[in-house]
């Protein structure tokens, strides 16, 4: 699948470029196009497990960085995780708009998401302990059934799961949690009502809310919708 002027790889709905290596065991991808400069961030599935993220703690530009040590931390309500380097180095630059805007992580991984620049002391050496996207399709497909993660369109801000409840009642929920919640901001909702898809679609077009996505995975419908304007 190509996306702008990348080609990712997907695995189970998650999309990993195949221009960038990984760091599996450490849930991080590393852009070394140009090797003066090297930018790491985290993937969909540290993102998945972490939740909505809070709060993000970088070290500071200038510190010199051990492979394995701590890049920084990322914190949710649910989560707290150490971000480990892999690479040594010095860290150039940290992406500042993460630190007001945490959850740019969770949203765009890839491009705004971002965590810091190193300049390499040893990549050559280093460059050994990192994988391309084919390489690590076999760990990442067991990570994401181990954790049971899901990637979407876009990164939730509130999670309603609704099973064995009819889709009458979870409509009227939904209502209720828009009413409560900013515009644009995005909600994810599981049904195993069996009209569902049909009723969200009808819901989407009265209430001039829109629906990003629909999947459906065995008896259970997965909708992501944003929130569009007051009703």
């Amino acid at each position: 699948m190509v996306i702008g002027c990348f080609r990712f790889m997907i695995i189970d709905n998650c999309n990993f470029p195949d221009n960038l290596l990984y760091d599996p065991d450490s849930f991080v991808w590393v852009d070394v196009s140009n090797e003066n400069c090297i930018k790491i961030g985290i993937i969909p599935i540290l993102s998945s497990i972490s939740g909505k993220l809070k709060s993000i703690k970088l070290k500071k530009e200038g510190t010199n960085i051990e492979k394995g040590k701590s890049l920084g931390s990322i914190e949710s309500p649910k989560y707290f995780g150490i971000v480990r380097s892999p690479l040594n180095g010095t860290i150039k630059e940290i992406n500042e708009s993460i630190l007001s805007k945490p959850k740019q992580v969770n949203d765009s991984p890839y491009e705004f998401g971002w965590l810091s620049t190193i300049v390499p002391s040893n990549l050559d050496n280093d460059l050994n302990g990192l994988k391309k996207i084919g390489e690590c399709y076999i760990q990442f497909k067991s990570l994401i059934y181990e954790f049971h993660v899901r990637c979407f369109k876009a990164y939730p801000d509130y999670e309603m799961y609704e099973l064995g409840t009819e889709c009458a009642a979870t409509l009227t929920k939904l209502d209720e949690l828009l009413t409560k919640i900013e515009i644009g901001e995005i909600v994810y909702l599981a049904s195993d009502d069996i009209t569902a898809d049909l009723e969200l679609t009808r819901w989407s077009k009265e209430r001039s809310q829109s629906i990003l996505e629909i999947r459906k995975e065995g008896l259970i419908f997965h909708f992501l919708v944003r929130k569009e304007k007051n009703n």
